[in-house]
């Protein structure tokens, strides 16, 4: 009798050690944002001023610990003063205003699938029919985890 239970005991402790061995458990966790260059020649520099019909070039590296996702850039008036709490200092604003042509850009870039490591390379062309002002730049990179760095500047168009 004493070897019948043995043998269920033995029996039950492989089954459980199969079946709680899930590979969840072995899985690393992403707990950490992507990063997002910090180099002079990334993105426009805070208060930088462009006229319009230049070009705003973006070249940024994006890294991550396990894997990028994506990244979106936006550019959006100022003319409120409002602010995004990462903008690296202070600019002097033009007065308060009410936007009547402002230049709004917004896009989404997709990363290729299992990179750790991203050069980002594009250029904006600023419309020439936009209200010149101060405008916000932002850049966000997501990573395959969902975390997010964010990365906002002012510029000036005139």
């Amino acid at each position: 009798m004493k070897r019948f239970f043995s043998g269920i005991v033995a029996l039950m402790v492989g089954v459980l050690m199969v079946s709680c061995g899930d590979d969840a458990d072995t899985v690393e966790k992403d707990m950490e944002k992507p990063v997002i260059s910090d180099d002079k020649d990334s993105y426009p520099e805070n208060c930088q001023v462009y006229e319009r019909g230049d070009v705003v070039p973006l070249r940024c590296k994006f890294t991550d610990n396990m894997e990028l996702g994506n990244y979106n850039i936006e550019i959006h008036n100022n003319f409120d003063h409002h602010s995004h709490g990462t903008v690296a200092g202070d600019c002097v604003l033009e007065e308060k205003k009410k936007p009547v042509n402002p230049w709004v850009y917004n896009k989404s870039f997709d990363i290729p699938a299992g990179q750790r490591a991203f050069e980002a390379k594009v250029d904006i062309p600023i419309p020439t029919d936009i209200d010149a002002g101060d405008y916000h730049f932002m850049v966000r990179l997501t990573d395959r985890s969902g975390w997010q760095e964010l990365k906002a500047i002012s510029i000036k168009v005139k």
